[in-house]
């Protein structure tokens, strides 16, 4: 396991109040993980957390800014659903907590969309077996 830095550290000691947060260092940085959904992400010492559509304008007219990163040679920019909390946010645990609290529900409604979404796939896989079938 990567070992964190203080950056890491400090962050995890600013979320103490929303509860047990699990850091795991992935793609040369960190998840954040509450009761096992993603809810956050911190790359080059910068915290961004979950948004949705339910949650993206808030972080945006709060002055957070998404997580962008470059995917390779000839493509475009590709921007995350992941948020900078605004900048009173950064360095006050009782500032930062609502901000966590949006994304965390932000990560529980987005577990939740994905049954719904292999529900949906399952009977043009039927569909299509059915047309195999009768020829």
């Amino acid at each position: 396991m990567a070992r964190m830095d203080s950056y890491v550290e400090y962050t995890l000691e600013l979320l103490e109040p929303l509860g047990p947060v699990q850091p795991r260092a992935m793609f040369g940085g960190w998840g954040l993980y509450y009761g096992g959904r993603m809810f956050g992400l911190i790359i080059e010492d910068r915290l961004y957390l979950k948004t949705d559509d339910t949650t993206r304008s808030t972080f945006e007219s709060a002055g957070g800014e998404p997580f962008v990163y470059d995917a390779g040679k000839g493509r475009k920019p590709v921007t995350m659903s992941y948020w900078t909390p605004p900048p009173d946010a950064s360095d006050d645990a009782h500032a930062l907590l609502p901000w966590a609290r949006r994304a965390v529900e932000a990560a529980s409604r987005a577990a939740q969309k994905k049954p719904a979404a292999k529900k949906k796939s399952a009977p043009a896989k039927k569909t299509a077996a059915k047309k195999k079938a009768s020829r």
